[in-house]
């Protein structure tokens, strides 16, 4: 409150006023939030960690009355200026976990300037977690305080809502926060890239994400780690996700692909855990949160297509549990997304799904993969590559957060599983695609049939991530009766880096049966390691049918054998059909990009085979011709193993063209300047056939500049756009402030793709 001062005391204002100062100087300046969210939560200086201040205890969330227990993290109290705002980084639990206390990471983040916030989730912790005593049926602050799986209404608006609180009190600020956890932490920050500025509520709609006192928010940046983009396929894979489809839905593009195969391991293991320190509805007392049900569904086994209950539960996890489901017309936030090869829970495929779509539909948006040998089991989970991700996580956020440092380019960067030793790499690449320059293939014309009963239960669980023990488990190199096995001979040594792909025709009569892939590493003593796996529920089968084992960065050595083995099942990670029968598979192709380039290992190596795109399906932009800048899947091929099968996408596709023959235009490296009476950026043209469209830039909803553009395929083009009147004004402005940077919208409204928008910021020239 401002109150007018008397003149007769204004002299006696102006020497307290210098009394005042005086003192200032001779004593530390007194922190600003001795508490927050509104006196609930007391805040304490931490003298045994830098003088960061540590506020933890229990709130209430955006009902009104649902308890969740929180940590904020705040930077030691400055020695003068404002306390706060600050840029404000959310890191989030893993499963069985709770609110992240002061440890390295959180107190480093904060001694170099961050707010860190993280909570409890419903259902864990104190948050009327399982040992919570107020989680009792009759308590208030827990009637809708069980677990609710990471859904988007009330998890993810939890999240959302504490955190424009603090906005609210002055310690967050409103345009600069992040997001990052592990597993169920990063199924969280993916989530809250996705919204965005944008909050979902509780009958799915969505609405923009405003602060209790009507602040807009945004999520400037997230860096997920191990997080899941389609829960539903993570838990129960149907072997229809292709690493280089635009987008690929838990049930295909028309809806109709079958429920799949349950990680039978994990999916028990994580329902334990919960079952011990979780708090779950009781069985039908939600049915969007039922999770009991939905383990006694799962575990009862096929049929589930036929079932009109598994087809709900599938259709709640797509709708309100899983990021790459969120809407979709507008860019995320800038992602770096970091995930493991060894990860068989949430694989790289996770990543690479949403990777794909964002770059087809927002060319040139801010997004990274980092992918290493790290994650849940069996990874190896190395220091020194922690270490090394670390430097990349915490220069995207001081990008992205505090404006410090350049932006970091969109990229994709491995670092090899290695076992006995430190990883390769790391290996970096402009895109997924351009990771793996060659490929090396294998064509066995003859058909061979998986018996039901085929498989040896101790190498299952040699390989198995709970009861195994990890990436580099070994098991005896025979091959199992009634599986069907293919081997490449030895050779020379070579990395593979990506996904390992089968296209064969298959028959699996009944429709039922699952059928599961291991890539093997021989050795020439005569034992194989893991190096891939994959799960496919193949209906009925057919010709050239496709699917993809989980990607892999990992060198086989001279001498060694690729052997790939398909069986019934991959019990225990994977549960056996309850009417498997017999597969027979036939004309089977083996596709293994490599690091290596095309006419390498004497010709081994050939150029990648144009790629099998399923009806309905769409390449991604950056697999079409012209859409990658690192050269496309042409070149002269070396003599290899097995025949030049596939021809091109639409011969083994099925009928038509798979892709849009237009280009669709994004925003290349360089930035937006306001240079004189213009604005200056370069557009570039990606994928097959010319781009042509309309710009409009806008800062809020003042129009700044606007133009046509016709950009020919593959090229880029430099334009200079005039400013209105009204953008004129606002760019004179922001010369002379002290920042002069400012946000902006660009607009396109594209022949290629329906119209969309990024935020993007414009320097200033001086001049």
């Amino acid at each position: 409150m401002l109150l007018k001062t008397p003149r007769p005391v204004a002299c006696l204002r102006t020497a307290l006023a210098a009394l005042g100062a005086a003192l200032a100087l001779a004593a530390p300046a007194s922190a600003d939030f001795p508490d927050l969210y509104a006196g609930d939560v007391t805040c304490s200086v931490q003298p045994d960690s830098a003088g960061v201040r540590l506020c933890a205890g229990p709130t209430t969330t955006f009902d009104g009355q649902t308890k969740i227990d929180v940590n904020v993290v705040l930077p030691p109290a400055p020695a003068s200026g404002a306390d706060g705002p600050y840029p404000l980084i959310g890191n989030f639990h893993g499963w069985g976990g709770s609110k992240i206390g002061l440890d390295a990471e959180t107190q480093d983040w904060a001694e170099r300037g961050y707010a860190v916030f993280s909570m409890s989730d419903r259902g864990w912790g104190e948050s009327c977690g399982g040992m919570d005593p107020d989680r009792l049926p009759l308590s208030t602050v827990c009637a809708a305080g069980y677990n609710h799986l990471m859904d988007d209404r009330y998890e993810v608006r939890d999240a959302q809502h504490l955190i424009s609180v603090l906005v609210d009190e002055g310690v967050a600020h409103p345009q600069r926060i992040g997001a990052t956890g592990f597993s169920y932490g990063g199924g969280m920050s993916m989530a809250l890239a996705a919204l965005r500025d944008r909050t979902m509520l509780a009958d799915g709609s969505l609405v923009p994400w405003e602060s209790p006192e009507g602040t807009p928010l945004t999520i400037a940046a997230a860096v997920p780690r191990w997080p899941w983009t389609d829960l539903a396929y993570a838990l129960m894979p149907n072997g229809r996700t292709l690493d280089y489809v635009a987008d690929a839905p838990y049930l295909g593009p028309d809806g109709t692909a079958p429920i799949g195969i349950e990680k039978a391991s994990y999916v028990t293991g994580l329902y334990g855990t919960g079952l011990g320190l979780s708090n779950y509805a009781l069985p039908g007392v939600d049915p969007d949160a039922d999770l009991t049900t939905w383990y006694g569904l799962i575990n009862a086994g096929e049929p589930y297509d036929s079932n009109p209950l598994a087809r709900d539960v599938i259709a709640e996890i797509t709708a309100h549990h899983s990021s790459y489901y969120i809407d979709h017309s507008r860019p995320p936030a800038p992602l770096l997304i970091q995930s493991g090869w060894n990860d068989d829970l949430f694989p790289v495929d996770e990543a690479i799904r949403f990777y794909n779509r964002t770059r087809t539909r927002f060319p040139g948006d801010p997004i990274s993969l980092y992918l290493m040998d790290h994650g849940h089991a069996r990874s190896q989970n190395k220091p020194a590559d922690d270490a090394a991700f670390a430097l990349r996580r915490d220069a995207w956020f001081d990008h992205y957060l505090k404006g410090e440092g350049t932006a970091p380019p969109s990229s994709v960067e491995a670092l090899t599983t290695s076992c006995g030793g430190a990883s390769e790499g790391p290996y970096a690449a402009s895109s997924w695609r351009a990771l793996a320059p060659g490929e090396i293939r294998l064509d066995a014309a003859a058909p061979q049939t998986v018996a039901p009963a085929a498989g040896d239960p101790t190498i299952g669980a040699a390989f198995d991530p709970i009861v195994g023990s990890g990436a580099c488990a070994t098991a005896a190199a025979t091959d199992l009766p009634g599986a069907a096995t293919y081997r490449l001979p030895a050779q020379g040594g070579f990395t593979l880096i990506g996904s390992p792909t089968v296209v064969a025709d298959i028959a699996a009569p009944g429709g039922a049966s699952g059928l599961a892939a291991r890539l093997l590493d021989v050795a020439p003593g005569g034992t194989e390691s893991l190096v891939a796996r994959g799960l496919l529920r193949p209906g009925v089968g057919g010709e050239d049918v496709v699917f993809q084992l989980h990607p892999q960065a990992y060198r086989f050595a001279e001498g060694h054998v690729v052997k790939l083995e398909l069986l019934p099942s991959d019990a225990p990670y994977s549960r056996p059909a309850n009417a498997q029968g017999p597969v027979t598979v036939s004309n089977l192709e083996l596709r293994l990009p490599v690091l290596e380039q095309p006419g390498g290992l004497a010709g081994m190596v050939r150029a990648p085979a144009p790629k099998v795109v399923p009806p309905g399906y769409e390449l991604a932009l950056d697999y079409r011709p012209g859409g990658e800048d690192d050269g496309g899947q042409t070149g002269n091929e070396g003599p290899g193993i097995g025949s030049d099968r596939g021809g091109g996408a639409n011969e083994r596709g099925g009928g038509g063209p798979a892709h849009r023959s237009g280009g669709a235009a994004g925003l290349a490296r360089g930035g937006i300047r306001a240079l004189g009476r213009a604005l200056i950026l370069r557009l570039r043209c990606y994928g097959e056939g010319a781009c042509t469209g309309a710009l409009a830039i806008r800062a809020g909803k003042r129009l700044l500049a606007a133009s046509r553009y016709s950009i020919p395929a593959g090229a880029t083009q430099k334009l200079k756009l005039g400013l209105t009147r009204a953008g004129r004004r606002f760019v004179a402005r922001r010369r002379g402030s002290a920042r002069r940077a400012f946000a902006a919208r660009l607009a396109f409204t594209d022949s290629g793709r329906p119209p969309f928008e990024l935020a993007r910021p414009v320097r200033v020239s001086r001049r």
